[in-house]
């Protein structure tokens, strides 16, 4: 395969999972402060399939379409007030925990139990980069930004993890057998 047609392959699957994020990102049950979503099933998801590199850039992608008023945020949101805000943090928090995600899988094995343990903690970075700055936009003390911006989202952060971990391999291997995703020889599958 030539240098251009990688090159093309790389820029779609950042942008098929960013549009998924996107999408998943509607699906979400509301709360008083910040609203459980799917995007960070898609951040896992995004994470366990593509790796690292393409992880974070999807979720790159996907933040770049939020800030300049594209409506993919949660509830239809889009704009640069969204992550200045206090859900913002979360959605930087993707942009690391993509790249954590993947590399952790990059440098063990891309199987189930270690893609629950990187989606683990690429929930725990999302965690703490949306706690953060849910503290400093709220005003709050660093007991209530655990209370609204953390414990609210362990359980099912946990089901995420677990799902995305499970998808995504599965998904994964599809896609190394269609040849339409590499592995190195380190990460192979």
């Amino acid at each position: 395969m030539t240098s251009q047609s990688e090159k093309l392959r790389v820029i779609i699957n950042c942008a098929i999972f960013a549009a998924i994020t996107a999408i998943l990102a509607q699906i979400e049950i509301p709360l008083p402060v910040v609203p459980i979503s799917g995007q960070t099933l898609a951040v896992g998801l995004t994470a366990t399939i593509l790796g690292s590199r393409q992880g974070a850039i999807s979720m790159i992608c996907y933040a770049v379409l939020g800030a300049v008023g594209v409506p993919v945020f949660a509830g239809f949101k889009g704009g640069v007030q969204v992550l200045a805000g206090p859900t913002g943090g979360y959605i930087i928090g993707f942009i690391a925990a993509a790249f954590i995600t993947g590399y952790i899988l990059e440098q063990t094995k891309f199987n189930l139990t270690m893609a629950m343990v990187a989606n683990i903690v690429g929930m725990i970075v999302t965690l703490l980069f949306g706690m953060i700055q849910l503290k400093f936009v709220l005003e709050l003390g660093w007991g209530e930004a655990l209370a609204v911006g953390v414990y609210p989202f362990i359980v099912v952060g946990l089901i995420k993890a677990f799902l995305a971990s499970w998808i995504g391999i599965t998904v994964r291997k599809r896609l190394v057998q269609a040849s339409l995703i590499h592995t190195s020889k380190k990460a192979a599958v």
